[in-house]
């Protein structure tokens, strides 16, 4: 496995392996992996001639610096364990420079909505920041085929409508959450857990899972007001937001529309640590 941590080195490997025809696959992450990071290469391995990791803590998509300075960062371990999975060809670890050649700061971009409901309302600037290092990331890279997670579903939207806007020529791949064993939605945070948090956080899928139960039986304002209820008994968690809303536009619905496909979406805090997750209704 190959690490780069130049940018001019990394882009004549690319040259190269373009013009030999290789297939690449990707996946951008900002390290502290785990095995939903994991199966994203998984994935990328049954599809690609080649396999490329990133590793980059994205300071533009904080908008609380507390967030940023608290972000796990293990590079020696997520190295490991990317070797480990033999799947990941090479590994670039870029500098902020390499990202942001003319200095850090956002680009602003119009998803036609998307970037002003749930984690863009909490979250201001959060997806100009992610789009930014995005599209940097795969004007270098130059994937074939690019591998998010569902878990941070809002960003996998914004991330499509990017791709489409800018006309890359990278396909976008959905990849299914991977949960711990109590059904946690895995994600770099969960490391800031205490073991006693990470077993009550078990309530935020569980929830999910009742509002998929509930979903076409019981009416949408019925149903965000025992979400609610639920989370008032949570003690130290706080309920940022619940929303059930179109999979296409993520604009929230207080009814069920035939013909559409509406996914739940929750943001909760587990005393200072900001959790996501989302479901598919059926």
């Amino acid at each position: 496995m190959e690490v780069f941590t130049e940018k001019k080195t990394f882009r004549d490997f690319i040259e190269r392996h373009k013009e030999m025809g290789k297939k690449i696959g990707f996946a951008p992450t900002m390290g502290a992996l785990h095995d939903g990071h994991l199966s994203l290469y998984t994935q990328a391995a049954a599809e690609n001639d080649l396999v490329i990791a990133s590793i980059f803590v994205n300071p533009t998509q904080f908008n609380n610096a507390g967030d940023l300075a608290k972000y796990p960062r293990t590079v020696e371990r997520d190295l490991q364990l990317l070797k480990q999975t033999e799947a990941v060809d090479t590994v670039y670890l870029p500098s902020v420079e390499d990202l942001y050649p003319d200095g850090l700061k956002s680009k602003s971009y119009d998803f036609h909505g998307l970037e002003n409901v749930m984690e863009g309302k909490f979250r201001p600037g959060h997806f100009d920041g992610v789009g930014t290092v995005v599209e940097e990331l795969l004007r270098q890279v130059k994937p074939d085929n690019a591998y998010f997670g569902e878990k941070d579903f809002q960003q996998l939207a914004i991330i499509v409508s990017l791709v489409e806007q800018l006309q890359l020529p990278t396909k976008i791949h959905a990849v299914p959450i991977f949960r711990e064993k109590n059904g946690l939605a895995m994600s770099s945070r969960n490391e800031r857990l205490s073991p006693a948090q990470r077993a009550a956080s078990s309530v935020i899928y569980e929830t999910l899972q009742k509002v998929n139960d509930w979903f076409r039986i019981v009416t949408i304002p019925e149903i965000n007001e025992r979400v609610k209820e639920i989370f008032d008994d949570q003690r130290g968690m706080v309920l940022e937001y619940f929303e059930i809303a179109d999979e296409k536009t993520l604009k929230k619905t207080d009814f069920f529309y035939k013909g559409h496909d509406y996914r739940a979406f929750i943001g909760v805090f587990v005393e200072d640590v900001r959790l996501i997750d989302n479901i598919k209704l059926d």
